[in-house]
């Protein structure tokens, strides 16, 4: 048996290498490193395969995000609501702008922010909602669009783990993550579905006076070299990480559909077991960015340790909520409001996923976890 990767990005890169250093060499040879043609047509070929008006290359995810927020025109004070469990960059640039994280708990089965728990969290200074679609499916966006609307609020879709995920709307409409709301950003992280080979980032929108705001944000507040009509930041993708990302977009469905054969394996082999429970699927695709069980017989942490002396990488996806994180402590929160959230942390664990995954890897991954869950 080769060698368990959480993430195997070699393996992945062996299969598109020669489009990838034909790539990079012509760029080299070009010295066309920023804003060169790879960016501009992974542009347009980002928003063909989405079906968005405007992708925006950025620097990377958090970036995007946080430039989300800058073209809204969210002053310090405002109100932005999201999710406790996630990563942080998603509250850090809330923070960062001085507008006020909101944090609020999560559903139990698929980890995405709550309905009801956005709709107690509003007040005359909420100015947004940011839901995360975590580990590659979609949050209840039907749901969340109808509160924006009745409340007038911004939705920033935060897209960095479900690039390729499809959503079907009550009215029978199919759309991609990262296109229903009012803007979305992403990220090329490496480890992504959809992954550079450096940091990397975009934000979609449908909203063209919105997509221009933000174009001239990313460079500078530049229109015209030298004339800074906004104010912004430098923030571009790099023409060899566009050329990365072009040669891997078009195997995007590929990736995202082996990835969703493999945790049906994981699920099929972990079926009938009491004390762990698979991830849940709803609507449409969960392009399964993670593969993530909890282990509900308190025996997590100890799993860990087992899985890495057996040389099987996991991973804990998050070990403590945002509210509790020293940078993040806040009077407001009362731990009674984050019942779902407090007993994820303690139960998530993450476990290899990637294009690369097999049979005989999967096997042994599930063996070992019911063996040591059940003993």
């Amino acid at each position: 048996m080769k060698k368990i990767q959480m993430v195997d990005l070699k393996g992945q890169y062996e299969d598109i290498k020669k489009e990838v250093n034909d790539s990079i060499a012509e760029i080299l040879d070009s010295s066309a490193f920023i804003n060169g043609p790879h960016v501009h047509a992974f542009q347009k070929e980002l928003e063909a395969y989405l079906g968005v008006k405007h992708v925006i290359p950025c620097a990377n995810g958090t970036d995007a995000l946080q430039i989300c927020m800058m073209g809204l025109g969210l002053q310090p004070g405002d109100e932005v609501i999201t999710a406790d469990f996630t990563f942080a960059a998603t509250v850090e640039v809330i923070a960062l702008l001085n507008l006020v994280p909101v944090l609020v708990d999560v559903e139990p089965d698929t980890f995405n922010i709550d309905i009801k728990a956005i709709e107690k969290a509003i007040t005359p200074k909420t100015k947004a909602i940011v839901p995360v679609h975590l580990f590659g499916q979609c949050a209840n966006m039907d749901e969340i669009m109808e509160l924006a609307g009745k409340h007038n609020l911004y939705v920033i879709e935060d897209n960095a783990q479900a690039i390729g995920a499809t959503y079907s709307s009550k009215n029978g409409k199919k759309q991609q993550a990262g296109t229903m709301g009012h803007v979305a950003s992403t990220s090329f992280f490496p480890s992504k579905n959809l992954g550079c080979y450096g940091d990397g980032g975009a934000i979609f929108t449908n909203d063209d006076d919105l997509a221009h705001i933000i174009r001239g944000m990313v460079n500078h507040g530049m229109y015209k070299r030298y004339y800074h009509d906004v104010v912004g930041v430098n923030s571009r993708l790099d023409s060899i990480q566009a050329a990365v990302l072009r040669a891997k977009l078009p195997h995007l469905d590929t990736y995202n559909r082996k990835r969703a054969e493999s945790a049906a394996k994981y699920s099929r082999a972990f079926e009938g077991q009491e004390h762990i429970v698979v991830p849940k699927i709803v609507g449409d695709s969960h392009v399964f960015h993670q593969y993530t069980l909890k282990i509900t017989n308190g025996k997590r942490d100890a799993l860990v340790q087992h899985l890495n002396d057996n040389g099987v990488p996991c991973g804990v996806y998050y070990p403590v909520p945002l509210h509790r994180q020293k940078a993040y402590l806040d009077s407001r929160y009362n731990e009674a409001d984050f019942p779902v959230t407090n007993q994820l942390v303690e139960e998530v664990i993450s476990l290899p996923m990637h294009t690369e995954l097999d049979d005989e890897q999967i096997q042994f991954i599930t063996k070992l976890v019911i063996d040591f869950v059940n003993k």
